[in-house]
């Protein structure tokens, strides 16, 4: 029997067969097709009068990814329902200013260090080192001033790999308290199998930490949405990462098996978020780090959503160790996004491939530490399809 856990993904052309056996099926309903490619836009200046560019890429079967300077943030994404109707599946907003002040990370590239460092802290080399607390307690995305607030210098292309744009930005060291002169490379990459690449590269000039990930928000339904607990959800992990009470993991790595966190099989997202377990209460619903079973060095397949209304599908494959799966526990209806939608509780949900949050300080979790003469380098595919 053919199961998810046989299935090796040795490149783009094992992802579209391991969608085709996860049941996703290309859509053929008559959408508008333009020819594939790229502009490159003003958007509008930060605060301190750098321009921000927006750039819109575009595969033959119509599904177009908009991509901001700022942040690297994913600004809309727009694939077909069953029907071959175009609708934008992520979370944002229809102008740049509330992305300086009011945005909980809304679809942006996350650096130097994705989510949660405890109490700010951690020691390199026998040298301690002190980062923002901008999370309770603790240290969050990269601090004050992350990877997610600065303007990317862009490159967009058109080969036969598929039509993207190249994101670089140089991080100086002790930027945010953290060590090494960090140069940076995100590159987001559509072809026309509706595959979303994003490549990450850094090289460092001192040892440092490094840990990046994309944070968009997704709604599978699409801009008329409500919630998105009827999304239904498969992680590919046997264990995940409890937390304390301020979202940091206790260090354990505890199996999912007889637990609301078990995604083994397709499950409604909203079926358990209200169970009464201790670990749900801590993060307010799902804010917790999956330990993804891996087969292979190279991508494996992470995680499958499906809505059902809709019929889009969403599979993700990663050759990271874990996955942040966020169940938008904390938008409470008080931004208004795009179109004058107001961004109710879970109105959008994210899965974060990452390593570990508090990797630095956890010495069994897998090492974040990039040195001098090492490049880290890491990829995630995000893969659309629909149902009958």
């Amino acid at each position: 029997m053919l199961t998810l856990r046989s299935l090796l993904v040795p490149g783009l052309l094992g992802l579209t067969g391991l969608a085709a056996a996860c049941g996703s099926e290309p859509s053929s309903a008559p959408v508008q097709k333009p020819a594939p490619g790229f502009t490159l836009t003003p958007f509008g200046r930060t605060p301190d009068d750098k321009l921000v560019e927006v750039v819109n890429i575009r595969n033959s079967a119509g599904i177009e990814a908009r991509v901001l300077t700022y942040g690297g943030i994913i600004l809309s994404l727009k694939t077909p329902d069953r029907t071959g109707t175009l609708d934008d599946i992520v979370l944002g907003f229809d102008d740049l200013a509330p992305y300086f002040t009011k945005s909980p990370y809304f679809g942006c590239i996350i650096g130097r260090y994705g989510n949660r460092i405890a109490k700010g802290r951690f020691t390199l080399d026998g040298k301690p080192y002190t980062l923002a607390t901008n999370n309770g307690p603790n240290h969050l995305h990269g601090g004050v001033k992350g990877w997610d607030k600065v303007v990317w210098a862009a490159a967009p292309f058109n080969n036969t790999d598929g039509v993207g744009v190249v994101l670089t930005y140089t991080s100086a060291d002790g930027e945010e308290g953290y060590p090494g002169a960090v140069k940076a490379s995100v590159k987001y990459t559509l072809n026309d199998q509706n595959q979303l690449t994003v490549d990450y590269t850094a090289t460092t000039d001192k040892p440092t930490i490094i840990n990046l990930t994309q944070h968009s928000y997704f709604n599978l339904a699409g801009t008329k949405a409500n919630d998105i607990l009827g999304h239904e959800l498969l992680v590919n992990a046997d264990s995940y990462t409890p937390v304390d009470g301020t979202l940091i993991p206790t260090g354990q790595i505890a199996p999912v098996e007889g637990t609301p966190f078990d995604f083994r099989k397709p499950t409604a997202i909203g079926a358990r978020i209200k169970d009464a377990n201790e670990q749900l209460k801590r993060g307010g619903g799902y804010d917790h780090n999956f330990v993804l079973v891996r087969n292979t060095p190279t991508l494996s397949h992470a995680a499958r959503v499906t809505e059902p209304l809709t019929g889009r599908t969403l599979d993700i494959f990663t050759d990271e160790p874990g996955l942040q799966f966020y169940s938008g526990n904390f938008l409470d209806g008080t931004l208004t996004g795009k179109g004058g939608r107001t961004y109710g509780h879970r109105a959008g949900f994210c899965l974060e491939t990452q390593h570990f949050p508090d990797s630095p300080n956890r010495p069994n979790f897998p090492s974040t530490v990039l040195k001098p003469g090492e490049t880290y380098h890491s990829k995630t595919v995000f893969s659309f399809g629909t149902t009958k």
